[in-house]
């Protein structure tokens, strides 16, 4: 290209003429009031202020005595938060897994060995076990909760003994927020 038709070039003036930036502001507004428009209906997708509150909960575990079950709601489920005796946790952690239908150790399902949180909901058809009192692990080795419906029985460590349930009892997520005093689920 010769040098003269490159300085032709160069002194060409551009410049945006008014329709193009009516167009240009037209889209953007365009954008901006389709964005205002969608809020709502985006936010109204989060969670209501009583579901977050229902996230996680904590818990007074000071007062619950060794071998005793405290049962709290949460998510609308019941929690069984056991404080288990030196005697359960012995007889839970020598249990075969070769005899459990779901094999979990006891080490996997308790972040603290005295202390069980289980979600208190039978895995086969979402009944709420029951639990057996009075039971001392050397009397009856099927100590823990019992469904009623169709007898599928739990074991101080949340799992399955024996029944049509296929997995153990659920444990939610929870942290201890000062051992021995506070627990929090969620």
């Amino acid at each position: 290209m010769s040098d003269d038709k490159i300085s032709n070039l160069s002194s060409l003036d551009i410049k945006p003429t008014r329709r193009e930036f009516i167009h240009l502001t037209a889209g953007a507004m365009g954008v901006v009031g389709l964005g205002a428009a969608a809020w709502p209906f985006i936010n109204s997708m989060n969670p209501s202020a009583d579901v977050m509150a229902l996230s996680s909960i904590e818990i007074d575990i000071s007062a619950i005595p060794k071998g005793e079950t405290h049962t709290v709601m949460w998510r609308g489920m019941p929690v069984f938060v056991r404080h288990r005796t030196e005697e359960e946790i012995k007889e839970m952690r020598a249990t075969s897994l070769k005899t459990l239908p779901d094999p979990q150790t006891d080490e996997q399902r308790t972040k603290d060995p005295n202390w069980l949180v289980v979600v208190g909901v039978c895995t086969h058809l979402g009944c709420i076990p029951t639990q057996r009192k009075g039971m001392k692990p050397s009397e009856n080795p099927d100590i823990g909760w019992v469904c009623a419906c169709h007898g599928s029985k739990y074991d101080y460590s949340g799992r399955i003994i024996s029944g049509p349930a296929p997995k153990n009892l659920e444990v939610p997520a929870y942290e201890f927020i000062n051992p021995n005093t506070v627990l929090r689920i969620g």
